[in-house]
């Protein structure tokens, strides 16, 4: 399958996740800061190599907590 994110939200964000498109491993390209965004919503979409190309989505919830806390 190949893995792609179609959208996050909030959009300002888009360029924080990074996924791998042969595992679908989710990674951070940086720091997240729990006062600016406490909450991350990414659609991830999964498409397969078949002829035709079947495709699959789902949401994953991130929660930023406070280390401090």
């Amino acid at each position: 399958a190949l893995y792609e994110i179609d959208t996050v939200v909030p959009s300002s964000a888009s360029d924080v996740f990074n996924i791998d498109a042969d595992s679908g491993e989710i990674r951070l390209r940086g720091a997240l800061d729990f006062e600016t965004v406490a909450f991350y919503d990414l659609h991830v979409k999964a498409k397969d190599k078949g002829t035709p190309p079947l495709s699959g989505h789902c949401k994953v919830f991130v929660q930023v907590v406070d280390v401090n806390d």
